[in-house]
């Protein structure tokens, strides 16, 4: 059962934790996941159907 459940979870490629959704925009559509270190981000803009995945430069 736990094998199902990571394949269906984003993780950060820096970090490898599982990345959280709060920062969602309903109204657009716009789904925002991000690391919560702040390592990643993921945006998912179906106006595009494209993602933008943005790095934490240090």
């Amino acid at each position: 059962m736990r094998l199902f459940k990571n394949l269906f979870n984003e993780h950060c490629p820096k970090c490898n934790k599982v990345l959280d959704t709060k920062n969602s925009n309903i109204v657009k559509s716009i789904v925002i996941k991000s690391c919560p270190d702040q390592h990643y981000q993921k945006e998912f803009h179906p106006a595009f159907e494209t993602y933008i995945e943005s790095y934490k430069v240090s």
